[in-house]
């Protein structure tokens, strides 16, 4: 059991660190597929940057590791309780070594248990079977991604595609409209399982199960290959593209499953992963515990470094700037970006999200924000023997979340600029353009790449939060985002939603009969 546990562990740093193979190619052909000057383009450059930064550094793809969930099948007789013993002691250990963020927070209290351990963290499902090996199947999805599942009760009235019905054309429907709602804020492309039937649980976890499949298989029922691959070439029509800035390619795979149901329900279930599609498994042999097999190529069997090239101009739609500029930003500065600008920061910016928003709504900042830069960020950190703080993963989180709080924390504090991804709404755009702030739309998920930009750690507040929700101060140079929302009203979001929806309404007719 000792070399079963060291397994698992084995396990959990790979899916953590190294995107497997059948996912690196789907990004690679996304690549392919857009020019590479354009805004997406240049987010899917950066993302194969982070991929391959991440399996060098063997350091978090993301920092958000979301929420571990393994799925076993193991012999008749096998000891599942102690099993699950040296799965949660493996899961400790690497929260411990910084190969996943501490996620775990009661819910009620908020209070993180700093070990990613507690009532219903991790998940482990078990599954006998007449084979003498064990198979474990680990999948990280995090909680953007997670945000943007979404589940459908038959009939329904769809925004831009009218009713939808009992049959495999509203069931197509829902597919497109759960992407549609996704826009950029799971972090797109991204990859999508899809659960038809059963009740409003197993429902969306037959659509999890789908995300285990291979991006490259084929699906064995005829009428589900065929609304497979309608999906991956509709999808792709939207015109949402990677962070949602538009683009070629908003989809890179779409899984289908299909269970019976009661006659009175009809469930469409999604669920929504982003590019960092985080799954692996292993075949463990049941007598000395040892690795027998991945279940999933390895990462370092394709490689993502670009090939060269000659360097791309920018797409005349495209037309952009660089703006280098060093926090504390001033007004005049900020009412000079435009959306479609690429900032490159040096100084200090702040992280803060959910519990940090709360508290300054209400209470003085304990730093001066006047001029400042608020980072929608939950970093990885690390302590060393010294009690220095170091970053270990810092890409952005879902800026939405925020949307109650943002403008007024802006008014209240002065603050110039905002960093998350996925955009932010009305209320924010509002108060950027009357205070003089702008939004920008660093990588989702490109943890490796954000945390290179960050020299050093200048303190820390609110540990009691948890480490994700603290308020960081951290030394930049050279973080680069793009300005999506400016101080004159304008928002790249809003457009691309708008653009989307009306693609969205060519898809009413029907297609199946």
């Amino acid at each position: 059991m000792e070399q079963f546990e060291e397994s698992i562990y084995r396990l959990i740093v790979e899916t953590s660190t190294n995107l497997p193979g059948d996912v690196r190619r789907a990004i690679k052909a996304a690549q392919e597929a857009e020019d590479r000057a354009t805004r997406a383009g240049l987010s899917l450059s950066t993302i194969a940057s982070n991929i391959q930064m991440a399996e060098c550094n063997v350091s978090p793809i993301c920092q958000d590791t979301g929420m571990p969930t393994f799925v076993l099948h193991v012999p008749v007789g096998a000891n599942q309780i102690v099993m699950k013993e040296k799965i949660r002691s493996a899961i400790a250990r690497a929260t411990k070594d910084g190969k996943l963020r501490t996620n775990s927070v009661d819910s009620l209290t908020g209070a993180n248990s700093g070990d990613n351990l507690g009532p219903g963290t991790p998940v482990i499902h078990f599954e006998q079977w007449e084979r003498d090996e064990i198979e474990v199947r680990l999948i990280l999805k995090g909680g953007g991604c997670e945000n943007k599942n979404i589940q459908y009760s038959l009939p329904a009235e769809l925004e831009g595609l009218g009713k939808a019905g009992r049959d495999l054309d509203g069931i197509r429907k829902c597919i497109l409209h759960a992407v549609y709602q996704a826009q950029g804020q799971g972090c797109s492309a991204g990859f999508i399982g899809v659960g038809i039937g059963g009740d409003r649980t197993t429902g969306y976890e037959l659509a999890k199960q789908q995300l285990f499949r291979r991006v490259d298989d084929v699906n064995p029922v005829p009428e589900l290959r065929q609304l497979e691959e309608y999906i991956m070439d509709a999808a792709n029509k939207l015109g949402i593209g990677t962070m949602g800035f538009g683009g070629n390619v908003t989809l890179l795979g779409c899984k289908i499953g299909a269970i019976n149901r009661l006659p009175a329900s009809f469930f469409v279930s999604v669920a929504y992963n982003c590019w960092a599609f985080r799954r692996q498994g292993v075949l463990i042999d049941a007598g000395n515990g040892e690795i027998k097999e991945w279940l999933y190529p390895r990462g370092d069997e394709v490689s993502m470094e670009e090939e060269p090239e000659a360097a791309a101009q920018p797409a005349e739609t495209e037309q952009r700037r660089e703006v280098r500029l060093k926090t504390p930003l001033t007004e005049e500065q900020v009412r000079n970006l435009r959306v479609g600008d690429i900032v490159i920061l040096d100084g200090e910016i702040h992280t803060g999200r959910d519990a940090l928003h709360k508290y300054l709504v209400d209470h003085d900042s304990p730093v001066d924000l006047n001029g400042a830069v608020i980072y929608h960020c939950g970093p990885v950190m690390l302590k060393d023997e010294q009690g220095e703080w170091h970053v270990k993963a810092a890409g952005p989180t879902t800026s939405a979340r925020e949307e109650p709080y943002q403008g007024d924390i802006i008014k209240k504090f002065g603050v110039r600029a905002v960093i998350g991804k996925g955009g932010m709404g009305k209320k924010t755009l509002a108060a950027l353009k009357e205070h003089g702030a702008v939004y920008l739309n660093a990588i989702g998920g490109a943890a490796q790449y954000y945390a290179e930009c960050i020299k050093r750690v200048n303190g820390v507040h609110f540990l009691e939060f948890g480490i994700p929700e603290a308020m960081w101060h951290l030394e930049t140079e050279g973080f680069a985002a793009i300005v999506t929302m400016d101080a004159h009203g304008n928002s790249l979001h809003a457009d691309v939603e708008h653009d989307s929806l009306a693609k969205l309404e060519q898809f009413k007719e029907p297609v199946f009969k």
